[in-house]
């Protein structure tokens, strides 16, 4: 509350609300950055709008600052393990661009001390705006040291300390979508080909099945869940063993794209087809769920999205002067093929 006789001073949100633009073009404007995509008269009106209420604005012919906050850099600790990488990369790269700013790219491949080498390299730059800090697994960290006090948003992990802002994949609403999706195409008998148990994307699809068949009363069967390591071969391997079981499974979760086209060959192996006897669920939608025959049922992982809300998080967070820390969990939609079919009781695997 403020004192009895004193105007509150206006702030760049004041400004942004009366003038109809976001913070970040506001801050754009008033810190009068160079190569700024702001239109003439956008400009021109907040300035007005700023100068009507009393916000400080640099004299025009001021020179501008010496040096330009317009890099982030994007610290991860692997890039070829999979195509999530560079998805999330891309969606970084783009959103930076949008706001006139470059993405430099390093890869440390969880090696604490290249980690350590890089950020003293590049945090002594003085363009530098910020850090993301992503992983390819999703996983808490320990955000290093050197970033105290750097702007920096966490990608694909967090921090328990929560003094980071972050991003992850709402996992467990991801694997609840799958299960629920061959729910109400009427199956019961749901086997689920996982990845490894202590990796936490695993663990969350996991817990989202076991949450999706509470819904509808049916008990937790240990039998039909395999763990396996996100190959086909293990996708493969796994489906095998489960429809090879007394009472099969008449649907498959396959808890990523390539797991689930090992399952769809085992199911053809056995003479089946997919989806009129068994039906097969993925994950990740990578590009080759476009492709299987039929092609796949899965669920998306917002790679590009992540890496699109973190590095605008950030400038925000920089230029808007937004301080409150965001822990976002970004959906995992269903993306609907022709690998599910409504449950049979006459094509049950015998």
């Amino acid at each position: 509350m403020s004192e009895p006789g004193r105007t509150r001073r206006p702030t760049m949100t004041d400004i942004a609300k009366l003038a109809g633009v976001s913070q970040s073009t506001v801050s754009l404007v008033i810190n009068h950055v160079s190569g700024a995509k702001v239109s003439a008269a956008t400009r021109n009106k907040v300035l007005r709008i700023a100068r009507e209420l009393g916000y400080p604005v640099e004299r025009p012919g001021h020179p501008p600052p010496k040096h330009e906050r317009n890099l982030i850099v994007y610290l991860t600790d692997e890039l070829s393990t999979s195509p999530h990488a560079m998805q999330t990369i891309d969606g970084a790269r783009d959103a930076a661009w949008q706001h006139d700013c470059l993405l430099s790219v390093y890869a440390t491949r969880s090696d604490p001390e290249y980690e350590k080498a890089i950020l003293g390299r590049v945090l002594g730059d003085p363009s530098l705006l910020g850090v993301v800090y992503a992983t390819i697994f999703t996983r808490a960290v320990t955000v290093p040291g050197q970033l105290a006090g750097v702007p920096t948003v966490l990608l694909n992990c967090h921090a328990r300390d929560r003094l980071y802002s972050s991003v992850v994949p709402s996992e467990v609403l991801g694997g609840f979508a799958a299960t629920m999706h061959l729910l109400d195409a009427g199956h019961r008998r749901i086997g689920l080909v996982n990845g490894e148990g202590w990796i936490e994307a695993a663990a969350e699809r996991l817990k989202g099945y076991r949450q999706a068949l509470s819904t509808r009363d049916i008990p937790f069967d240990a039998q039909l869940v395999r763990e396996g390591d996100w190959q086909v071969s293990t996708g493969h391997e796994h489906a095998r063993a489960l429809l090879a079981l007394p009472d099969p499974p008449t649907a498959l979760f396959c808890a990523n794209d390539l797991m689930a086209v090992g399952a769809i060959e085992a199911v053809r192996e056995r003479g089946l087809d997919v989806p009129r006897q068994v039906s097969v669920v993925g994950y990740d939608d990578q590009d080759i769920a476009r492709y299987t025959q039929p092609p796949l049922t899965t669920v998306l992982l917002p790679n590009y999205e992540m890496g699109h809300w973190a590095a605008e998080s950030l400038i925000a967070q920089v230029n808007g002067g937004v301080s409150r820390r965001t822990s976002m969990k970004m959906d995992c939609p269903l993306v609907e093929r022709d690998s599910v079919a409504p449950f049979r009781p006459d094509s049950r695997v015998s």
